[in-house]
């Protein structure tokens, strides 16, 4: 099934999660696959599995977890491609093994530069990447925007100028990386309407459980903290059970917000955290 048909019925919820580093121990992967029983049961529209944690480059991890999810639990699944990790045949090879095992969803990115800034594959934009997938298959395309602008656009005229490539390269749906303030979605989601970028737009949500790694993801990204959110994580920086709870609270929050606004639907970053999952999605569950 094509994910992007579940936005016949709005809003539509569904989970990134990271599988296990291949070095994992035993028991953390005994702990992974508890904590994916849980999300599991909670019922997305369909779950992403990233590359590899980190950023480490686990192709057959991701394919593997992916085959478990849709053969286990019956949900759809949608690995990420990084473009930077992949030559053309790589891609290839990766896109047959993907058709092997039944699975019609892609999101296509183009992936973290390394410190030299170059690129080790042969794609260096998204949209180069999504051109190749489309020549290549049937296969339905996501990709990623961002609501505080890509950190490598000069301004949000390039960077919706750049998204518009994504979109008539063959991207069918947009997930949005994390954001902090909804005023920036919507604002965003007012460029796209003025571009002509009609297709459906997930916000993306993290709930934040560690100061630190927020912090280093938003300037990795681009993304803005406003006052409020700063105020939370100072207060709390030295309690890891009160930001825990004051990081949930505030992303259901701003949940609720979105969903009073008819949004298309919500995309969570759960970092493999049940409990924070479940209860979020305990929170929306009348909403939805």
């Amino acid at each position: 099934m094509k994910v992007v048909d579940c936005f016949k019925e709005r809003p539509v919820i569904s989970f990134e999660i990271f599988p296990p580093r291949p070095n994992a121990s035993e028991k953390a992967i005994e702990r992974f696959y508890d904590n994916l029983d849980v999300l599991a049961s909670l019922k997305p529209a369909y779950i992403s599995v990233t590359y590899g944690a980190g950023g480490s480059d686990n192709k057959s991890g991701t394919l593997a977890l992916c085959c478990y999810i849709k053969q286990h639990y019956g949900i759809e699944v949608v690995p990420h491609i990084p473009g930077i990790n992949f030559t053309k045949s790589a891609v290839k090879a990766y896109l047959a093994d993907l058709k092997a095992a039944d699975i019609e969803n892609i999101l296509a990115l183009r992936g973290d530069l390394p410190a030299d800034g170059k690129s080790q594959g042969d794609f260096q934009y998204a949209s180069d990447l999504v051109s190749e997938i489309k020549r290549d298959g049937d296969f339905n395309i996501l990709g990623a925007c961002y609501p505080d602008v890509h950190p490598e656009a000069k301004d949000s005229v390039e960077d919706i100028k750049n998204l518009k490539c994504k979109i008539h390269a063959g991207v069918s749906q947009l997930i949005t990386q994390l954001f902090f303030e909804n005023e920036h979605y919507y604002q965003f989601l007012e460029r796209c309407e003025l571009a002509g970028i009609d297709v459906p737009v997930q916000a993306g949500i993290m709930s934040v459980v560690n100061e630190r790694q927020i912090r280093r993801m938003a300037t990795m990204n681009g993304v803005g903290l406003p006052p409020k959110f700063l105020r939370m994580m100072n207060h709390y920086q030295d309690n890891p059970i009160a930001m825990r709870d004051a990081g949930t609270a505030y992303a259901i929050d701003q949940i609720v917000d979105l969903l009073s606004e008819g949004v298309d639907g919500i995309h969570l970053y759960t970092m493999d955290n049940p409990v924070v999952t479940q209860r979020i999605c305990g929170a929306i569950e009348t909403l939805i």
